[in-house]
């Protein structure tokens, strides 16, 4: 079988976990990009795409073959992140009444991505539409990871003409439960492997972030981003924010925060972008949801090797997880995460690649 573009050997992505096969899938747009994806995790695995001279340049982390997303110490590279992505306070919430107190306590006193084995660690069904489209869909039964009903759960990728990745995430119920997915890649617009993102111009239409504890939990109440190097309003360099004598920043260890977007699930209007001035890509993001979470690797420290064999250091890379808010089950005055049977829950998020040239 042919390499891809990206340089990986589909056949080390064939494999059995849990009974189920896994595979890699390739999608190709008009332009020459590419991006692929293994069904073990419905995740991203590499994204070609071009930079300011038309060179295509790997911009996701990511490892050579199914083995080492198995073993890897980062188990989220690219990957659909639920039942509820982000943090639950204590492991615990209350829907209609009802304690759901056994979620796994998996980062420090929380619940942390869906649990011990959440929607990352599952060989997802696998279905390629087209060569731009791919959906991957499973059943998490009731009770899996300590959350209530049978979820049916589908998510679609999608390789548009524009540079873009188009996802849509469809779940329904039949018990009262909770849903937040986000896909969780970790960007260089540098290309994958480029030693440190402090050089990325990012931008966030945001007036107000949820500032947080010591354990990552917002304590509930906004904060105004301005006179704080939480304020991203226009394009400004990472490194010039991340390690300011802030306690925000030194409770996330930099950054690793959620902001309140301005763009309140308008999905037609560009609501964070990412710019490397060293290739010239440019990535705009879209979303319907009311939040992003960003986080810059801060807990990646160079020990783990990723897609032919590159060191990916701390601060390498930058995450942008469109989604509910951490901890939305716990704070009901907040843009609700509550899914009912006969409800139809979906996100639609957008990562549009461009170049200056």
């Amino acid at each position: 079988m042919d390499m891809t573009l990206s340089g990986l050997n589909p056949t080390h992505f064939q494999g059995l976990v849990d009974g189920k096969q896994t595979g890699l899938y390739i999608l190709v747009n008009k332009n020459g990009c590419e991006l692929t994806l293994t069904n073990y995790g419905a995740r991203i695995v590499s994204l070609m795409v071009p930079d300011k001279n038309g060179k295509m340049i790997d911009v996701v982390t990511g490892h050579n073959n199914i083995q080492e997303y198995l073993t890897s110490e980062e188990p989220y590279f690219g990957a659909t992140c639920g039942r509820y992505a982000n943090r639950i306070a204590k492991g615990k919430f209350t829907v209609d009444g009802v304690l759901y107190d056994k979620l796994a306590i998996n980062n420090g006193p929380n619940s942390l991505h869906g649990g011990v084995k959440g929607f990352n660690f599952h060989v997802w069904d696998a279905n390629q539409l087209d060569k731009q489209t791919i959906e991957f869909s499973r059943l998490s039964p009731d009770g899996e990871e300590g959350f209530p009903g049978n979820l049916q759960v589908k998510v679609i990728f999608k390789l548009t003409d524009d540079n873009a990745v188009d996802i849509t995430y469809y779940a329904e119920t039949d018990k009262p439960t909770i849903v937040n997915l986000t896909n969780h890649s970790y960007f260089n617009l540098s290309g994958a492997g480029d030693p440190y993102i402090g050089d990325h111009l990012l931008c966030i239409d945001a007036d107000y972030y949820l500032p947080t504890d010591d354990t990552a939990i917002p304590y509930g109440e906004k904060s105004a981003v301005e006179g704080t190097p939480m304020d991203f309003r226009k394009p400004t360099a990472i490194g010039l924010q991340i390690d300011q004598n802030f306690e925000q920043l030194r409770n996330g260890h930099g950054i690793d925060h959620n902001w309140v977007l301005n763009t309140q699930g308008d999905i037609n209007q560009i609501c964070a972008s990412l710019k490397s001035p060293k290739t010239g890509i440019k990535l705009d993001v879209y979303t319907d949801e009311p939040g992003i979470q960003v986080y810059c690797g801060n807990f990646l420290d160079g020990t783990l090797s990723g897609k032919k064999e590159i060191q990916y250091n701390f601060r390498a890379s930058v995450c942008l997880e469109t989604q509910k808010y951490p901890d939305t089950p716990n704070k009901p005055e907040w843009p609700s995460c509550v899914l009912r049977p006969g409800e139809k829950y979906t996100s639609h998020t957008i990562f549009r690649f461009s170049t200056d040239k």
